[in-house]
């Protein structure tokens, strides 16, 4: 087993959403339920961005900028980071955006959960290059860490509530298609929650409520685990000039002040593996 170094100080009550790129020089992750976006400089100081009430999922436009996912929708931003524009797509204030990344074509996925993490309280939403929004799939429970195979053609999203990520074929008019038990968490074992998918096609599932960050082979078999000083690990992401080093982020959500002093953290595993450069979003 693999242990995780912690590389900040806790700087986040709900950390989520790790992602690498090199049009911002670095990291950039959430801490979601204080709607910030956050960015990792060298020397290990980090800096905050407000966007909402909520900020679920951050990945960069391929012109320059970022797309956020806010509470009830999508937000974009230039390369300066000033809003450019945004869209509610509910008004249910029981619901809000929970994680996603972009498709091989330049589509953001994000999927949102029920406040009460109720079963199939979540849908799951597709916007496009256009700002078209898409409604992919109901009746979702808690949807969670979405990634692609490196030759585009299989993808993987992890669904927290059911405990298991599903493994799909990738069609770019049909989307996720043919879906299929990949991995499934067996109960007491942490729930998977954010995850990304390696240049050799490993999957790497971060283990919410256990601690971990799991490596899976393509056919699903265990073939490392990483070990992490808080037990609600949340997403993890390759980075670094060369991709080679696993970022993790963690929550100190309902934990009390003196329960896990790491937790809220960012982590790093340096050297673990060759990650995939992020697939940006084309509108």
């Amino acid at each position: 087993m693999t242990s995780a170094e912690q590389v900040t100080d806790v700087c986040t009550a709900h950390g989520e959403g790790a992602v690498w790129s090199d049009s911002w020089s670095g990291l950039r992750f959430v801490d979601m339920l204080a709607g910030a976006v956050l960015s990792l400089a060298d020397d290990g100081s980090v800096t905050r961005q407000h966007v909402g009430a909520v900020a679920a999922c951050v990945r960069p436009r391929a012109g320059g900028g970022m797309v956020v996912a806010t509470e009830r929708g999508f937000a974009l931003y230039d390369a300066q980071d000033r809003l450019e524009w945004s869209a509610d797509l509910w008004d249910d204030a029981g619901v809000r955006m929970n994680e996603g990344s972009c498709d091989p074509d330049g589509r953001f996925w994000c999927g949102s959960m029920a406040y009460d993490e109720r079963v199939g309280g979540g849908t799951l939403y597709r916007l496009a290059a256009d700002r078209g929004t898409t409604v992919v799939r109901g009746g979702q429970s808690i949807p969670n860490g979405l990634g692609f195979s490196p030759d585009g053609t299989l993808g993987y999203h992890a669904d927290s509530g059911l405990r298991e990520v599903t493994r799909y074929d990738y069609d770019p008019v049909g989307g996720l298609v043919d879906g299929r038990t990949f991995v499934k968490l067996p109960e007491g074992q942490g729930t998977p929650d954010g995850l990304t998918v390696d240049a050799g096609g490993r999957v790497w599932i971060a283990v919410w409520g256990g601690g971990q960050v799991r490596c899976y082979s393509p056919d699903g078999v265990l073939e490392e685990v990483v070990d992490v000083p808080a037990r609600q690990t949340t997403s993890c992401t390759f980075g670094g000039p060369k991709l080679h080093d696993l970022y993790v982020t963690t929550s100190r959500k309902g934990l009390g002040a003196a329960a896990e002093p790491a937790a809220g953290a960012l982590f790093v595993v340096p050297g673990l593996s060759v990650g995939q450069p992020v697939l940006p979003f084309h509108g």
